[in-house]
């Protein structure tokens, strides 16, 4: 098996970071490997590969409804069958979410060790904090725990656990419910939270749904983060208005700003107030509260 890599340089992180995602969420097929990276002075890297079997590609047309602004030229070359999972967590920088550090293994000797340093590996689950739905609540984390002390604590679709680890380095007295209805996250997640120190704080759970006996049993909470999708998370806002207690806090993500209006509606009828409608390159984070 061989596959074609696609790589571009670029002068703006923040396009750099937009193509990166804009590949990984919108291309169909999506690239089997995608890394981005510093390459120089002010100069970022974007290295996607495909499996050639899918065909010629013209990645600059497939993205062209995507990211507004002119893409520089992609370069291509065919190369051998590799270790993707490999490739694609040496190349992952370290991600500053506020007070959090979020690192793969590959880097555990180059970042300063502290209270807020968080170690996730690129795997079989999501959120390593390069996606922007991942950071956006992460910065969202950061910013209400300056000012409030959260007790009952449920982050549900968890992924990796990093929403959860991240509440759990921040409020050391947070009892927090980490679920998933991925059996292979919910083992990620539990190593996840066992090699970052958190397991005393957090119960790593398979579930898809607030009427999960694990669940159930701890709720009301007073802060839900759910990183899941637009249509679950309208589906869910019923037992979400449940799940939470009065004057609790709700954070969503995994929205596209499009779709944010409808989200959005579908909470406000449940007695939630909106409070931020943050936007990272094409994804929303919304934090609401209770009325």
């Amino acid at each position: 098996m061989t596959f074609r890599k696609f790589a571009a340089d670029f002068t703006d992180r923040a396009q750099a970071n937009a193509t990166g995602n804009a590949m990984q969420d919108f291309l169909e097929p999506p690239p089997d490997a995608l890394t981005i990276f510093e390459h120089g002075p002010e100069r970022w890297r974007v290295e996607a590969y495909f499996d050639t079997a899918q065909g010629p590609r013209d990645i600059a047309s497939e993205l062209a409804g995507f990211i507004p602004e002119p893409l520089p030229a992609f370069t291509t070359e065919d190369v051998p069958d590799l270790n993707w999972v490999a490739i694609s967590q040496a190349a992952l920088p370290p991600v500053r979410a506020g007070r959090f550090t979020i690192h793969g293994s590959h880097d555990r000797d180059r970042v300063a060790r502290g209270p807020n340093t968080i170690l996730i590996d690129a795997g079989e689950a999501f959120g390593t904090a390069h996606h922007a739905t991942t950071l956006g609540c992460l910065l969202a984390i950061d910013r209400l725990v300056r000012s409030h002390t959260f007790g009952p604590v449920l982050d549900l679709g968890c992924g990796s656990g990093v929403l959860a680890i991240a509440v759990a380095k921040s409020l050391p007295h947070a009892r927090i419910v980490a679920a998933d209805m991925d059996a292979q996250s919910v083992k990620v997640a539990a190593e996840n939270v066992r090699i970052n120190g958190v397991a005393r704080q957090i119960k790593v759970t398979e579930a898809s749904a607030t009427t999960h006996p694990d669940i159930r049993s701890r709720a009301p909470f007073d802060l839900l983060i759910a990183n899941i999708l637009a249509g679950p998370l309208i589906q869910l806002a019923p037992s979400f208005s449940r799940a939470v207690a009065q004057r609790g806090t709700l954070v969503l993500s995994g929205i596209l700003i499009p779709q944010a209006p409808e989200v959005i509606a579908s909470y406000l009828t449940q007695g939630f107030t909106l409070q931020r409608h943050d936007r990272i390159t094409g994804w929303s984070t919304l934090t609401f509260a209770r009325r």
